[in-house]
């Protein structure tokens, strides 16, 4: 595994650790600055709108750009918002830091995936970018009782000088270890063993945004919202059905919310295998599998073996479409980084209509299994997309 790649996922630890660790220091965070739970919860909207612009916006702007410099200059805005918000002395500075680590995040992963795949041969080019977002499946299993730990035993600011800490980590580590020619895999002659090599990505902004003529990065984006959709709209009340359906304790949700992260570590990995083998079958079963997943979990959702068993499930299932699907929409954009910022973006708005569908869900008086089915639907329709997808690209030598 090339140490590249390792610094890449450590920052893809850092990165996710700051998006969940703040749920568990909301408490301590809207009591130190005294404002309301709804103001603390603003750290979190905002984190999420400022992904989705900056995925795009950082992108464009650095689309002539070195990947490596983009990638160091990127962890670097991620260690200064966390230092703003470790040292915040009122509430508009803790927002702005906040603001400020999130810009990176989607550029990050839509740059550091394609870097992590230039890393390796092209036939393991799914696996490379889920050892990279497996920092980020790693973080999302500890995030939340990580912040809660840390907060208790020392306060909220230890927290996000701790993630401060892995930030400078990591930026040492790509600096150390990336090659200062991040296309340098993407670049090099065919061996016996390997494929012929990608053409070199465009680096212009007019260029990049010629990538997205393709019909296939459409789909590709499309079918990335809806399954993201699908599942964050089923997660987001995941704690109300554990709860009011299950007969779960309060208590109960933190150790299930980690059986559904270990279940997207487990996912993250067993998908960027299948991903190398056959992309297009791998991305439609993993869909159909979260599918039949939540519409079970809708059904059983009174049962607490099944329950466990499903929310494991469920975080398989729903992390096993994301290295095919990002290789995938990079692919048919011919390595523009736009395309895989927008993969990021894509994936924020599809949770964002997905917290929606299933809030209205509930509040039409469905119950709280109802985001389940809601997200069901919301899934099969990325099934489908991705089938007149895979159809329409032909067999997998002509992909």
């Amino acid at each position: 595994m090339p140490s590249g790649l390792i610094a890449l996922a450590l920052g893809g630890f850092g990165i996710g650790l700051t998006e969940f660790l703040i749920a568990g220091l909301l408490p301590q965070v809207a009591s130190g600055f005294a404002v309301s739970e709804a103001a603390a919860g603003r750290l979190i909207s905002g984190y999420a709108l400022s992904v989705a612009i900056g995925a795009i916006a950082l992108t464009a702007a650095t689309a002539r750009l070195p990947r490596k410099p983009v990638l160091v200059g990127l962890v670097a805005l991620f260690v200064i918002g966390n230092l703003l918000s470790a040292v915040a002395p009122n509430y508009p500075v803790m927002l702005l830091g906040r603001i400020v680590a999130a810009l990176c995040h989607g550029s990050f992963f839509g740059i550091g995936s394609l870097v992590a795949r230039s890393l390796v041969v092209p036939e393991r080019k799914s696996r490379a970018v889920a050892v990279m977002f497996a920092g980020l499946t790693v973080a999302n299993v500890l995030g939340v009782p990580f912040g809660a730990w840390v907060g208790e035993r020392w306060g909220w600011r230890a927290a996000f000088w701790a993630v401060t800490v892995i930030g400078v980590l990591a930026l040492a580590g790509i600096a150390a270890f990336v090659p200062g020619r991040a296309d340098a895999g993407q670049t090099r002659p065919p061996t016996a063993t390997t494929s012929p090599a990608h053409p070199i990505p465009p680096s212009g902004l007019r260029a990049q945004l010629r990538a997205f003529r393709s019909w296939q990065v459409w789909l590709t984006l499309t079918a990335t919202a809806l399954s993201y959709g699908g599942m964050f709209g089923a997660f987001s009340y995941i704690a109300y059905t554990f709860t009011e359906v299950g007969g779960f304790s309060p208590a109960d949700v933190s150790w299930l919310l980690m059986v559904y992260g270990v279940g997207l570590v487990v996912g993250n990995l067993i998908g960027g295998r299948a991903a190398d083998r056959d992309r297009d079958r791998a991305l439609v079963l993993a869909l159909l599998g979260l599918t039949l997943t939540l519409a079970l979990f809708g059904l059983l959702a009174d049962s607490a073996v099944a329950s466990v068993m499903l929310t494991f499930l469920m975080g398989l299932f729903g992390f096993a479409g994301v290295p095919g699907l990002i290789t995938r929409v990079t692919d048919f954009a011919h390595g523009a980084a736009l395309a895989a910022s927008a993969n990021v973006s894509a994936s924020n708005l599809g949770n964002a209509l997905g917290a929606w569908l299933g809030g209205v869900a509930i509040t039409a008086g469905l119950g709280y299994t109802a985001p389940l089915y809601v997200g069901a639907g919301i899934v099969l329709a990325s099934v489908a997309v991705m089938a007149v997808a895979a159809h329409l690209a032909g067999p997998p030598a002509h992909r």
